[in-house]
């Protein structure tokens, strides 16, 4: 049996069992300091609140979507759960084991989690030729050399890279999505079970993103793989995704399956994302924006929901109240015209 088939036999046991979460994110929290000069103010002082208490599970064998406009906390969020950046507060359970601390280590987890960036290029090292990008983390996991070597030509062969002709190449010998391709690899190459995308092929020419995403289909059949695929495209992130979570300024305003959030959103936020997306029907042209004004200053976020200044639906309530993130049949809104015991019905409009 070659290195490949080895790998490919690999099986990461279930901890918590199949019905378990393969993540469980609880209240994860980042704020960053502002700075003035060389050292940050002191404690209590400004911060950019870039990711506000955030709780969603990623179920085994799924894909959940990311979306939410730039500045939203999509890439802070993935960098969190990843652990290249460490929060402030909050709780990530991996199968049923907690991240950290006493419970599963970051080694492991790392080895378990792997992440593709949105640079294709400056996510590989330029003096490293390609075969030896890929096989750099099995090494590091104690694989011999030999044996990582055929891992990372046999992971070429399945994303669709010829061993002979790219293995002994460099990143910029190659195109953007070749090199896209070697990151995918890349991450494969210690058999994880969740692979978090941030904007994975966002820089990619529409005729080879096609490719990437179904190729990402493919291994995520063929692998048992779990995505958590973030991206500012809806249209992609409905074609790849079972499940979508809705970001704004830090925090998710809706949650639930992909078809049932896009066809009948219930956020005001989500209902202004999906109708600035373009359509190739020339009676559908948008001829006013969805959605009015840029998003408030995370350093200083506005009272009660932090929508409603740019809310169409908005009322006296919705500045005075913070909504929460509450399930209804499945789909989790954070809204007050969803909270009866709240006092959206009974205020009046903003003025």
């Amino acid at each position: 049996m070659n290195a490949l088939a080895g790998f490919l036999t690999e099986m990461h046991e279930d901890m918590g069992g199949p019905a378990q979460p393969l993540l469980s994110v609880r209240g994860l929290t980042k704020h960053f300091p502002l700075t003035r000069g060389p050292l940050p103010r002191h404690k209590g002082g400004s911060a950019v609140r870039a990711v506000d208490g955030v709780d969603f599970d990623v179920k085994k064998g799924e894909t959940l979507g990311v979306v939410g406009e730039s500045g939203c906390g999509k890439s802070t969020t993935a960098r969190l759960v990843m652990q290249l950046t460490r929060q402030d507060r909050g709780e990530l359970v991996f199968d049923g084991v907690t991240v950290g601390s006493r419970g599963l280590a970051l080694r492991e987890f790392r080895r378990q989690t792997q992440m593709v960036f949105q640079d294709s290029y400056s996510s590989l090292n330029p003096r490293m030729t390609i075969e030896d990008s890929i096989a750099f983390g099995p090494q590091v996991h104690g694989m011999p050399r030999r044996d990582a070597i055929g891992v990372a030509r046999g992971l070429l062969g399945r994303v669709g890279l010829d061993a002979q002709r790219f293995a002994g190449r460099y990143p910029h010998e190659l195109s953007g999505g070749q090199r896209q391709r070697v990151n995918i690899a890349r991450a494969l190459a210690l058999h994880p079970r969740l692979v978090i995308l941030d904007e994975a092929v966002s820089a990619l020419d529409k005729s080879v993103e096609a490719q990437v995403l179904n190729l990402l289909l493919d291994l995520k059949a063929d692998f048992g793989l779990t995505y958590m695929f973030i991206s500012h495209d809806l249209n992609v992130v409905r074609y790849i995704s079972d499940r979508v979570m809705v970001m704004y300024l830090g925090e998710v305003v809706e949650l639930g399956p992909v078809d049932q959030v896009f066809d009948a959103p219930r956020h005001p936020y989500t209902q202004a994302l999906l109708r600035s997306m373009p359509s190739m029907e020339p009676g559908q042209r948008t001829e006013t924006a969805p959605l009015s004004g840029d998003p408030p200053n995370p350093i200083d976020p506005p009272p009660g929901c932090r929508f409603h200044t740019r809310c169409a639906q908005a009322r006296e309530a919705c500045a005075q109240e913070t909504p929460v993130l509450a399930d209804h049949d499945g789909q989790a809104v954070r809204c007050l015209m969803f909270q009866p015991e709240s006092g959206y019905q009974a205020s009046g409009a903003l003025a």
